[in-house]
């Protein structure tokens, strides 16, 4: 007889495991099906920053800075040796395309978003400039300073699947999805591992496959609903070096988009870019002309530093397709739903910082149709395990 779950999820990255979680401790019993390794895929290919999100403040998107700023403080709570607060520098130039009255009021509002968790900002004295860590200081206006977090991205998305598997989620790795059907009130659900095929059943199925979402979509009968999308690619490269004063939140020369300079395991992380991605997700990677892109951004700004690249790597993020352009999409998360069988959730883009939120709200919607149980645990409150 096919074993039988409530929850089944299909994704070992950041939001995979978090539902798990969710799921886990609000009492049901959870599979968790991750083809590679977990965080094997975007997870692994971030920022590493756990931050409200300053720029998408310039879209407009006053609820997702919100909401970030709210789930960064739960983080440093509840992981407190994954997620640590850092100083972020934000230099302006003559040649800046923001100002500093733009980057003065943009850091006001961030700081009223925050309600005062640690949402203060300072603007640093000309005679500090110098201890910088390099930074340029030819046609230097100003530097503001405020308070952000970074994360190991694969540490942390580790340490929630560990969670998750505390309160009896079965978490299992080298498992690839085949397909599902749908099988009375909840789904039939295939999947190969060790080259042995098997089936279980679920009373509900999450789709948290990143950039494979649509391809999973493609083996779940009768066809859900689709999303139309890109997948866009990013580019981070690691240099040589060190910064000891913090992270710094720079424009690049080339076209004046946002990009960060950051401490990364004794080195300096620079990123990102974005382009649109057309092909296998498994293959995606840097190109030569991303970078050039970084080197020239790093070497604009701390000329003494190398730009030598020791690593980089390439992640795609999930954007909904829009007349916009890509920095001006909308970074919400969405949860695709099929109507007429509430048992299906897709999860199509997401913040790392939002991984939490994004889960509960999966669980949420899953309510109706799941039977009630008494939480044993709450995820806002409930310190991750640290090896």
């Amino acid at each position: 007889m096919n074993a039988h779950y409530e929850v089944v999820i299909v994704g070992g990255g950041i939001h995979g495991a978090g539902v798990a979680q969710a799921a886990a401790v609000r009492g049901y019993r959870t599979l968790l099906l991750e083809q590679h390794t977990l965080a094997a895929g975007t997870s692994s290919r971030s920022s590493k920053l756990i931050h409200g999100g300053l720029r998408y403040l310039e879209s407009g998107a006053i609820r997702l800075v919100r909401e970030s700023l709210r789930e960064r403080e739960i983080l440093l709570g509840i992981a407190p040796g994954l997620v640590e607060r850092k100083a972020f520098h934000i230099p302006v130039y003559g040649s800046s395309r923001r100002s500093a009255r733009h980057i003065h009021m943009g850091l006001l509002l961030y700081r009223l978003l925050a309600h005062g968790a640690a949402g203060g900002f300072t603007r640093v004295a000309p005679s500090e400039w110098d201890g910088l860590d390099g930074l340029k200081t030819a046609g230097l206006k100003a530097v503001f300073r405020y308070m952000d977090a970074q994360t190991d991205d694969v540490a942390l998305t580790h340490a929630v699947a560990r969670s998750a598997e505390a309160f009896g989620a079965e978490i299992r790795t080298g498992a690839r999805f085949i397909g599902a059907e749908r099988a009375g009130a909840g789904y039939e659900v295939r999947s190969v591992h060790d080259g042995v095929v098997s089936s279980c059943r679920t009373d509900v199925l999450v789709n948290a496959a990143g950039p494979w979402a649509a391809q999973t979509l493609s083996g779940i009968l009768p066809g859900p609903p689709r999303l139309p999308h890109d997948l866009v690619a990013g580019t981070h490269i690691i240099t040589d070096g060190s910064l000891t004063q913090g992270c710094y939140y720079i424009e690049a020369p080339a076209d004046h988009r946002a990009v960060f300079v950051l401490p990364w395991r004794g080195r300096i992380l620079t990123g990102t870019t974005e382009r649109l991605y057309v092909g296998d997700p498994a293959l995606v990677a840097p190109t030569p002309t991303e970078i050039a892109y970084l080197q020239e951004a790093l070497a604009a700004h701390f000329p003494g530093l190398s730009t030598s690249v020791a690593d980089s790597f390439a992640g795609l993020r999930v954007l909904p397709k829009t007349g916009s352009g890509l920095s001006a999409r909308s970074r919400e998360t969405v949860l695709l739903a099929d109507a007429p069988m509430p048992h299906l959730i897709s999860i199509f883009g997401g913040k790392l910082t939002g991984y939490r939120h994004t889960a509960e709200r999966v669980m949420d919607r899953f309510q109706p149709v799941l039977p009630r149980r008494v939480a044993q645990a709450d995820t806002r409150r409930l310190v991750l395990p640290v090896d």
